[in-house]
């Protein structure tokens, strides 16, 4: 296994990674999701990704299969925390043949030291409140709770 940056000829394993982790995550813990984003919007985003400096887009390789995606991306300013440069982890996903394995945390720890080596101090990463995996992960890989986002639908 290898992971890489992903290049233009990626696109189509890139987005169709996005989609099924749309499918696994969001479409299962937000009724209000579009899962159908990444199929209909996705080439043109992540093509974007791709190509971006201020992006990191890495595809974790098997062979000649990608069996996984990260993207990551600086933050801009923050004048409420002006001491802080930060990256956020986007999305990441295994295939879940391969999920244990190490291939996620070779993902985030090339997403650290990509961070790390623009100035980045701070890198943080959002998670579902339900997906108690993804939590357990993160938290493995030196993240921690810093704040909690409560919602409440009023229709």
């Amino acid at each position: 296994m290898t992971v890489r940056a992903a290049r233009p000829d990626d696109l189509d394993a890139v987005v169709t990674s996005a989609t099924r982790l749309f499918a696994e995550d969001a479409g299962t813990r937000d009724p209000l999701m579009d899962v159908s984003w990444p199929a209909r919007e996705g080439h043109e985003y992540y093509g974007a990704a791709i190509t971006d400096p201020d992006v990191l887009c890495l595809v974790a390789v098997s062979g000649e299969q990608v069996i996984g995606h990260l993207i990551g991306r600086l933050k801009g300013p923050n004048p409420t925390r002006p001491t802080v440069v930060g990256a956020e982890l986007e999305s990441v996903r295994v295939d879940p043949a391969h999920r244990g394995s190490g291939v996620g945390a070779e993902l985030n720890e090339a997403f650290v030291e990509w961070a790390r080596g623009r100035g980045v101090t701070e890198v943080s990463v959002h998670a579902f409140a339900s997906n108690t995996a993804a939590i357990r992960f993160y938290e493995t890989h030196g993240y921690a709770p810093s704040s909690l986002q409560l919602s409440r639908d009023i229709t």
